[in-house]
């Protein structure tokens, strides 16, 4: 199994973050690599919600995920699943409230686990882990800056 781990501190309310990360349709506004998002279940985000993403990947190219919530806890932690070739995907947001001189920060780590599913995603864990790893944390790197940015911008603080 393989893990990649990457926290931020963000000067915005985790309810706000929360906000930013669950109102699915809007992802392709701020997350600078999204081209679309197609909701695959209707309603609010709970467990069970399934949606693709389109992301634009460093080379120009375009790659879709499918994506499931297996837990929602407002304001505090989001575990997604991703079916890969060989491997599953679990990915798990947390925010956790940080007070510093009377602001309100978020903690917000993002985490995720690759588990093999079959015989060849455990060799090409092997053979390509440590670059398919860097590749996975700059992503999520780039996430967190955007949902960052995200929360500065006015519309997130006039909803806040």
């Amino acid at each position: 199994m393989s893990t990649v781990s990457v926290t931020q501190i963000i000067e915005a309310p985790a309810d706000q973050l929360w906000r930013l990360l669950v109102e699915l349709p809007d992802r392709a506004d701020w997350l600078s690599t999204v081209r679309a998002v197609e909701l695959l279940t209707p309603g609010r985000l709970a467990p069970g919600t399934a949606w693709r993403e389109t992301r634009t990947q460093p080379d120009g190219a375009a790659h879709t995920e499918e994506f499931v919530v297996v837990e929602a806890v407002p304001f505090r932690r989001l575990v997604l699943s991703s079916p890969g070739i060989g491997v599953d995907y679990r990915t798990t947001w947390t925010l956790r409230a940080v007070r510093r001189c009377g602001r309100a920060r978020t903690a917000v780590s993002v985490r995720q686990e690759a588990l093999p599913t079959a015989p060849y995603g455990r060799v090409l864990a092997l053979l390509l882990g440590g670059l398919a790893a860097r590749a996975v944390e700059g992503a999520f790197r780039r996430d967190l800056c955007d949902l960052a940015r995200a929360a500065r911008s006015p519309a997130a603080a006039a909803a806040a």
